[in-house]
């Protein structure tokens, strides 16, 4: 199962239900911006982890921080929850320009306002954290040895990319190669 079926899901419903009534929005739409967001934040991890440095970093941001604790739904309408996923953007993305176009991206393919998906953006990737530090602690215990000389998150950010939208809407391979293409033009300069 994928990140984005798992916040969907049943394990994620409490969470998915506090952000709609969070940010004035209905189940649906609620579906509609996560499946348009966490492909792209998604692609944003799997660039990062592309390199050595990046996925140092990403490793020990996932068994240091405190990322689990966006898991309780309650903690997603904390100020320090939206800081921290700008933080997390910041990172992956690299700069506030290719944030602002995920978001304009996904409001284009969802009709919802891109000011509401600018501030929706970090509380998912706060989400997004929390679910991959999650894998990742569970990780030892399935059986992953060794992390110094294998990527634990190679099944987790497969897994992230697995799938695109929801209920396999194909939306989600063009906002990837759209969110690629940002990534490189703003890495670029």
């Amino acid at each position: 199962m994928n990140i984005l079926d798992t916040l969907l899901g049943d394990q994620g419903s409490g969470a998915t239900r506090q952000l709609g009534q969070q940010f004035g929005l209905d189940d649906t739409q609620m579906s509609s911006a996560l499946s348009a967001l966490v492909p792209a934040i998604a692609a944003g991890f799997q660039n990062n982890a592309s390199n050595p440095q990046g996925l140092d970093g990403l490793m020990a941001a996932l068994g240091t921080g405190q990322h689990q604790q966006y898991l309780d739904p309650s903690a997603l309408a904390r100020p320090e929850t939206a800081a921290d996923g700008n933080g997390i953007l910041g990172h992956i993305f690299g700069s506030k320009d290719v944030s602002r176009g995920v978001a304009s991206q996904a409001a284009a393919q969802t009709g919802l306002d891109p000011a509401l998906l600018k501030r929706l953006l970090p509380v998912v990737a706060a989400m997004v954290m929390a679910r991959m530090s999650q894998h990742v602690s569970a990780a030892p215990a399935a059986g992953t040895s060794g992390p110094q000389g294998q990527n634990p998150l190679g099944g987790l950010l497969g897994s992230l990319l697995e799938g695109g939208g929801a209920g396999g809407s194909g939306g989600g391979g063009s906002l990837l190669g759209d969110v690629a293409g940002l990534l490189g033009r703003l890495s670029g300069r």
